[in-house]
């Protein structure tokens, strides 16, 4: 995290202000990220409503747990960060050293400037997880088919998984797939940490969090209800579909030889599923992938940030798409989609925070010359 702050050649002076000790800026920050506090909150009071309207109530629990994941990832960091620190300067005193430099008054302004993002970061989870496991009152699962064919349609006439398997088909490679595919999760924590936090241009940052946001609510929420499909490791189970059994059979083979990790997630979401928990983490959906959708967006924000951290994202993204394939849990297709819908939010997104720099711009230089008539 701290190699990203560094490598970070673009930051603002308005964002460096941030982190020091200038009493408007708090402020600022706060005027600047208005249009991801209102598009966010609109979107999901309207979901929370609709879902009211089918008698699914919304709860506090699932954004209880994420607090705490937060709040674990925090401890973590700041346990990292301590102990670097330390080695680095050998302070006399690690404990007054350590006071000074986690409880001085420009940390608590930097903290206190994040606390609205993480707040919708902590919310927009487990509202996705609601919306997911609410997608059979709205649609039944009928897209499968149709994904099954465009994907046979790029590939030649052949299953994705398939083509892969040549290369990819051995149980210590599937195994390290499937850990790589669950470390994702860290983009959900310690990475938006780091967009919280880290002194970048704030532009990037208020883009990062509204493709964010909206990548959950439009492609995970919307296009999901839309395009409603299970994915291949639950076409069988759920739709009687055999076409992947050969898929999942290698699965189970390999995993007798060494542990496959998504395996037990799979079968986790299949229980959640038909007890119809809505808790964070449940719902299955495959189109788009929200793997895909992510990882896509932490390579096109990062490079931003970092040209060398950039390239290690677009490389992590590949892995994730080709990962979700192998693993069954999506269609080649379902990546795709995201890629193109991230894609047009990170541009919409762009767009946005423009519009409202600019509109913020007019109000300051309408005050100041309000400010400076001279009295007649």
């Amino acid at each position: 995290m701290s190699t990203l702050s560094k490598a970070s050649p673009r930051a603002s002076s308005s964002e460096m202000s941030t982190s020091l000790g200038d009493a408007g800026a708090l402020t600022r920050r706060y005027l600047g990220e208005v249009p991801i506090y209102v598009i966010s909150l609109t979107l999901m009071s309207f979901c929370i409503g609709l879902l009211m309207t089918y008698g699914v109530s919304p709860s506090l629990g699932g954004a209880l747990v994420n607090s705490q994941l937060f709040l674990m990832f925090v401890l973590i960091l700041l346990c990292y960060d301590s102990t670097v620190q330390i080695v680095r300067h050998r302070p006399k005193s690690p404990i007054s050293f350590l006071r000074e430099r986690y409880f001085a008054k420009p940390l608590w302004r930097a903290i206190a400037a994040g606390l609205p993002l993480i707040g919708i970061a902590i919310l927009v989870l487990p509202f996705f997880s609601k919306m997911k496991s609410a997608i059979p009152l709205f649609q039944d699962y009928v897209w499968d088919q149709a994904f099954i064919d465009w994907d046979r349609a790029l590939f030649f006439g052949n299953d994705p998984w398939q083509v892969l398997q040549p290369v990819l088909g051995f149980p210590i490679v599937t195994a390290f797939l499937a850990l790589l595919y669950h470390l994702w999760f860290l983009l959900l924590y310690p990475g938006v940490l780091f967009f919280v936090f880290a002194r970048i241009d704030s532009r990037v940052r208020r883009q990062f969090f509204l493709t964010y946001v909206l990548s959950w609510l439009l492609i995970g929420g919307l296009m999901a209800t839309l395009l409603a499909s299970v994915g291949p490791c639950f076409v069988g189970p759920m739709l009687g579909n055999s076409t992947f059994d050969a898929q999942m059979a290698y699965l189970y083979a390999a995993n007798e030889e060494v542990p496959i990790m998504v395996l037990s997630v799979q079968e986790m979401l299949l229980e959640r599923y038909t007890n119809a928990d809505s808790g964070l983490g449940s719902g299955i959906t495959a189109m788009p992938s929200m793997h895909c959708a992510i990882a896509f967006l932490y390579w096109i924000a990062v490079r931003r940030v970092s040209s060398k951290w950039g390239a290690f994202f677009g490389v992590f993204f590949f892995i994730t798409w080709i990962s979700s394939v192998h693993l069954a849990y999506h269609y080649a297709v379902d990546g795709l989609v995201s890629l193109l819908a991230v894609a047009a939010i990170w541009w919409a997104s762009q767009r946005i925070i423009a519009a409202w720099d600019r509109f913020l711009e007019a109000r300051a230089q309408a005050t100041l010359r309000t400010n400076t008539v001279p009295a007649e």
